[in-house]
């Protein structure tokens, strides 16, 4: 079985994946943030480096997504290949860090890895509105992500929603974070495992 934690910079699916991963024996997949060798150059100069970044995890998604679908384990994997291309990239073209060309050239690479992936039996997706989100950021100090543009944040929140709600055909349980103190509240983690217990376990409307 294939699980996906979904949300914006700072929206706590890292954690969540985490602490998910712990409560069931679900291997864990992380998105590999301290990896990408671009990430730096990229909220350096975001047009510069928007198609490498982008590029770097479509490339490391598929490999994951590869060894998720041969995988005998339950797996959970911090954000999806779809979120990377629907979101993250959709939303560099939106504010015209990459241009036409580039955009075209890496949505036909994503189209040919569509023929060999499989969608996520659950995709929880982590709602949080943007001063949530910077609270989040803030608070964890990573260096690159302090200058990172309100509008940018804003412009992948919209994006997602859209994403969620128009675009993704799978299963989706969306948890509304705002409120939210999963990680040291023992009762609001147990809500969230119920709802994927009915989910994945339960009776579906």
């Amino acid at each position: 079985m294939y699980i996906a934690v979904a949300g914006n910079i700072g929206s706590g699916k890292t954690t969540l994946t985490k602490m998910l991963s712990k409560h069931y024996g679900w291997k864990q997949y992380l998105e590999p943030v301290a990896e990408n060798p671009y990430i730096d150059d990229y909220y350096k100069d975001i047009p510069r480096w928007a198609l490498n970044m982008e590029v770097f995890y479509l490339k490391q998604r598929f490999k994951n997504l590869l060894e998720i679908q041969h995988c005998k384990e339950t797996v959970i994997q911090d954000r999806t290949i779809f979120e990377g291309v629907y979101v993250f990239a959709a939303n560099n073209r939106k504010m015209g860090n990459m241009d036409q060309r580039d955009f075209d050239t890496y949505m036909e690479l994503f189209e040919s890895m569509m023929e060999v992936v499989e969608m996520p039996e659950l995709m929880i997706y982590l709602r949080s509105s943007v001063p949530h989100l910077v609270k989040n950021i803030q608070k964890r100090g990573r260096d690159y992500e302090q200058k990172m543009p309100i509008d940018y944040l804003e412009g992948i929140n919209l994006l997602y929603d859209d994403f969620i709600m128009n675009k993704y055909k799978g299963r989706v349980l969306v948890v509304e974070v705002d409120n939210l103190d999963f990680e040291h509240n023992p009762k609001q983690f147990g809500d969230i495992i119920d709802k994927i217990d009915a989910k994945l376990f339960g009776f579906f409307s």
